[in-house]
């Protein structure tokens, strides 16, 4: 009777996502914060898929990791190879939800400027159903699911330009004649955007030298909250609290803005047709400012 040889033991594609991660991102954090695992498990995978090669891939010195010689030549294929896969993930999912598509934008632009457009987003497309996922920074469209991101800078289309100004609620606006009033009033201010009062400050105050106080927040919708409520003054972005200055619920106690060298841009990973989903979605967002 023939007798079959056992079959080659093939790598884990775990371990070797693990490795083309963290040698393309340069450290297995990194790595780890896209792949959502922590650095021990992308250690862990990369140790045993080195056991299983017998060959190191990395070498490690404290709070840094470099590749290897043999870690580096081959790392280009492997990201060639994780990119197609993705891309072949990406078209498995278009064809199984043909009318689905997921946007990626910073948590204030979910909230401020991204939600309100909503409701009429769905009343002019029903059959679309938009899912939105808030991140700080901008995915890599290569590997994750998403179709269209909506972030301040970048590339893709500018949807807006991004003017920053003082806002503060009726209450406070009558202590507030010129800048130089600042500094008797809480200054509130978040940890993303935490330069926003120096810039403002040196378009409109230049060779001044002011001194504010306030609280930070780890996130600006909780700063726009606490500003409507009459906590203090915060710098508002024109596209993100345009509707609460419309409103009354804030106002801009000075004249002077602040240009920023970036815009409010939204950007696909790869063209589509016009009727396509995400290029349906992408118009009518665009159209929409």
């Amino acid at each position: 009777m023939a007798v079959s040889p056992p079959p080659a033991q093939s790598l884990p594609l775990t371990a070797l996502r693990a490795f083309e991660a963290a040698a393309r991102l340069g450290g297995f954090s990194a790595a780890a914060q896209e792949l959502g695992v922590t650095p021990g498990a992308v250690s862990a995978q990369i140790k045993s898929l080195e056991d299983a090669l017998q060959a190191p891939l990395f070498v490690r010195r404290p709070k840094q990791v470099t590749l290897t010689a043999l870690g580096a030549r081959v790392l280009p294929e492997f990201s060639a190879a994780f990119d197609q896969l993705n891309a072949a993930s990406r078209h498995l999912r278009e064809e199984a939800q043909p009318s689905t598509v997921h946007i990626a934008t910073l948590p204030a632009i979910a909230q401020f400027w991204l939600s309100p457009r909503l409701p009429a987003l769905r009343a002019a497309m029903p059959e679309m159903a938009v899912s939105v996922t808030a991140t700080e920074e901008p995915p890599n469209l290569k590997r994750t699911p998403y179709d269209l991101c909506l972030f301040f800078g970048g590339q893709g289309e500018v949807i807006d330009q991004d003017v920053i100004f003082p806002v503060c609620a009726p209450s406070l606006a009558a202590q507030l004649r010129t800048p130089a009033d600042l500094q008797n009033v809480p200054c509130l201010s978040d940890a993303v955007w935490a330069q926003d009062w120096e810039l403002w400050l040196q378009a409109a105050c230049p060779g001044e030298t002011l001194h504010l106080r306030g609280p930070e927040y780890s996130l600006y919708s909780l700063a726009v909250e606490e500003a409507v409520n009459g906590a203090g003054v915060l710098i508002g972005h024109q596209a993100l609290v345009a509707p609460l200055l419309d409103s009354g619920r804030l106002i801009a106690p000075f004249a002077e803005r602040a240009g920023l060298p970036r815009e409010l841009r939204l950007w696909s990973l790869r063209p589509s047709g016009p009727r396509s989903p995400a290029a349906r979605v992408a118009r009518w967002l665009a159209e929409s400012r």
